[in-house]
Parts: structure tokens; sequence; C-alpha cells
């Protein structure tokens, strides 16, 4: 996300210098290119150390490990140099970088059904929810057309009804429920009803909600029938 928006900004800046007429080294898109370049491995740096604030909370990357790193790699930046490259990436993105995922939400939720006693196989469960994630977003329009049709109970949606059916698109939870219940039929179709419920508990999301999601879903992968 940094990289996008440091680019977008560079490339409109170069624009309002042609426009102008500004000639110059600063204005070429050789010396942009070399700008980006140049800064590029220590940006990446500092955008894994705020990813690891976020995430792992007690294992954080920190300074001196993030400058280790870099001195590995024969370059010689100062802490100092990596404080402030932390805090371009966050000036650049606003200060909002925590932007949840559907991945993020299939994580907690599959941590709190592992507290709750659901005794499922974590790492496969986890391997095939990322799969099944993947699968969601390239075969997205299909699904969650087949999700429609179900939920309308007719082959023709009128525009009315699709425009409406824009939120329940845009519902990560819903969207996380459903690869996690796809994924324990899948791998364990015995512990299916179970999660299910334990899911409706956590989430409010109505058991027959996350049954019509995992249809739609395994339609697309095996043309199976009701879970």
């Amino acid at each position: 996300r940094f990289m996008i928006k440091q680019v977008e900004q560079i490339s409109k800046s170069s624009r309002e210098n042609v426009k102008s007429r500004e000639q110059g080294q600063g204005s070429s898109w050789s010396s942009l290119k070399d700008q980006i370049y140049d800064t590029f491995v220590l940006r990446l740096v500092s955008c894994i150390q705020l990813a690891s604030k976020l995430s792992l909370h007690y294992n954080i990357v920190n300074s001196d490990t993030a400058l280790k790193f870099l001195q590995s790699l024969k370059y010689s930046y100062t802490k100092q140099e990596l404080l402030e490259s932390e805090l371009a990436v966050l000036k650049m993105l606003h200060f909002q970088i925590n932007v949840s995922t559907p991945l993020a939400y299939v994580e907690l939720l599959l941590e709190v059904l592992g507290h709750n006693g659901c005794l499922l196989p974590a790492k496969p469960l986890h391997q095939m929810c990322m799969q099944l994630l993947d699968f969601s977003y390239l075969t997205r329009d299909t699904i969650y057309d087949t999700l429609l049709k179900i939920a309308i109970e007719n082959s023709t949606p009128s525009k009315l009804q699709v425009a409406k059916f824009l939120t329940v698109k845009e519902d990560f939870m819903l969207l996380a429920v459903g690869i996690i219940s796809t994924s324990v039929f899948i791998l364990n179709p015995g512990h299916w009803k179970q999660v299910v419920e334990h899911l409706n508990c956590i989430t409010g999301i109505t058991s027959q909600s996350i049954l019509e999601f995992s249809y739609a879903v395994l339609e697309h992968i095996v043309g199976s029938t009701t879970p």
C-alpha cells in the first residue's frame, strides 16, 4: 500500500512539473526511479517493522534487529534514519495501517473456535482456509451471483436486488464464516454442524446464511449438493 501511494504521489508530482515546464534532473523520470530505488530496501524493512508491531505483539522486529539485517546487506543506515523511515511510511498512509482483511477475520475466528473447545486440526484447517480464500477471490463474481440467486430464490435478480446485495459482498465476517465452514466440511464433515453452531453463536450470522455461503463455494469447486 505504501509503494502504491508513493508511486502515485511521485507520478502526480512529475505531471505537475511537466505542466509547469520545469526542467532539470529533479523532474526527470529517471531521477524519480532512482529516488524509489535508493530507499526501497529501507522502506521495505520499515513496512515489515510496522506489520510486526500490529500482529506479533510480544516478538516485534525491533530497530536493532532491523539494523543488523540492513548491515548484513551492506547498508549503513542509522537508528535515526530507520525511525524516520517508519514515520515516512506512516505519513504516506495517513497513519491508517491497520486495514482489516478477510484473512484477519478468519484467523480471529479460528482462535475463538479453538478457545471454545472445537477440536479441529489447526494447521490443515488454516491452510485450507487460505486456499479457499484465494479461490473465492478468483471466482468472486460467480460465487456471489450464486449466493444472490439462492437468497432471493430466483435465477434472474432485478437491478435493485443486485444493488442491495452489494452490502453482502462487502461483509468480511460473512466471507470468513463461510470460508471456515466450507473448509471444515471438506476436511472433517463430522465436525461441520458443531462448527456452524459455534460460528452462529460467535458472530450472530444465522446457520442458514452460513450453509448457503458454503453451498455457493462448494458448487463452484466440486458441484456438491447442500452441506
